[in-house]
């Protein structure tokens, strides 16, 4: 009954591949422009580049379920929590200790991720989900590990856990609001963002790079934050905030390989110390495998939905898309079938006995 979620695992590691492209240009761009406005400038880069694209090639009607007034607050967590105070934070952070400490200490954001998920929001986690984790944390700290500096807590270093906080907040929130239109979500959060981050940069100081440099950014947003975050969100409703933040977590070990490319960029051993790390966190949460028992009570929501799924049987009058999206009602009923954390197995485990039914 559970369709495959291997289209979801595809999502996530593309919208990571993306995502890592982000970082090596951005270390170039940066000789052009501040950190607050470059972080704005992608932002805007994603929330205009959506937009037009929307424009010019619209979705079908009642493709994707509508962002509606009752998501505002949502919306309004991940925009203060994921683009405006964890960027603070980290660039604050980033003044106070070296950027060896800094990567060692961006490897937290999986982790609490992984915490809220499992105590805010009753995600399962399983022995692959968690050891998925592990190794994609083990081999972060692997690759961002520099083997002549100092690890030392500082207040820089607890900003920056600050941050890693927001962002594993912004994930799970995100994942609420997965079943909504995602090119909607991120128009409106790289718009909010993009224009917030502007006026800090301008009271910052921070100059505003040349028209050549400012395409570049405005490309690169796009794609790195534009459509990244849009497939993360899609992995976000089958997967849940836990394993598509695994798989998103391997940004920065493409990011590293990505480097290659540029002049005066030579990868380090740890490169290739992390890389079975990486391939084991994505092979654990590929061949995972949950089922027991469980029980869906009687709801009606707005997502976009197929009719082959076991869970959405109800009838149109008219002939509809293979996939679409509107008010639906779901009637309460027990049954056990394999599935993951997705819009409609967000529950409790309590028992040992469904443990065991995990793999």
């Amino acid at each position: 009954m559970q369709r495959s979620d291997q289209p979801a695992i595809i999502e996530g590691i593309t919208a990571a591949v993306l995502f890592g492209f982000v970082v090596p240009i951005s270390k170039i761009l940066l000789a052009e422009t501040g950190p607050v406005t470059l972080a704005a400038l992608l932002y805007l880069g994603a929330g205009v580049g959506l937009l037009l694209m929307r424009m010019i090639r619209p979705s079908p009607a009642h493709y994707e379920a509508p962002v509606t007034r009752k998501e505002l607050p949502l919306l309004a967590v991940i925009i203060i929590a994921g683009s405006i105070i964890g960027p603070i934070l980290l660039m604050t952070g980033l003044t106070m200790v070296p950027a060896g400490t800094a990567s060692l200490l961006l490897n937290a954001e999986l982790v609490m991720t992984g915490i809220i998920a499992a105590v805010f929001f009753s995600e399962p986690l399983g022995r692959r989900a968690t050891g998925a984790m592990a190794a994609v944390v083990i081999g972060g700290l692997i690759l961002s590990v520099d083997p002549f500096g100092n690890f030392v807590i500082s207040a820089g270093a607890v900003l920056i856990l600050g941050a890693c906080f927001c962002w594993g907040v912004d994930n799970n929130v995100t994942r609420s609001l997965s079943g909504k239109d995602p090119s909607s979500i991120v128009i409106i959060k790289g718009m909010c963002a993009g224009i917030f981050g502007l006026i800090l940069g301008t009271y910052l100081g921070e100059p505003l790079p040349a028209p050549e440099y400012l395409l570049l950014i405005i490309i690169t947003g796009f794609f790195g934050y534009g459509l990244s975050l849009v497939l993360f969100i899609r992995s976000l409703r089958t997967l849940g905030a836990v394993r598509t933040g695994s798989l998103f977590a391997l940004a920065p070990f493409i990011g590293a390989g990505i480097s290659w490319i540029f002049p005066g960029e030579v990868p380090g051993f740890q490169v290739f110390l992390c890389l079975p790390f990486m391939a084991a966190g994505v092979y654990l949460i590929a061949t995972e495998h949950h089922h027991h028992p469980h029980s869906h009570f009687q709801v009606s929501h707005d997502h976009r939905h197929w009719h082959d799924d076991g869970h959405h049987t109800h009838s149109h009058r008219d002939s509809v898309p293979s996939e679409h999206a509107h008010l639906h009602q779901h009637e309460q009923v027990i049954h056990d079938h394999q599935h993951t954390p997705d819009l409609h197995h967000y529950h409790d485990h309590v028992t040992r006995s469904d443990d065991k039914k995990s793999e």
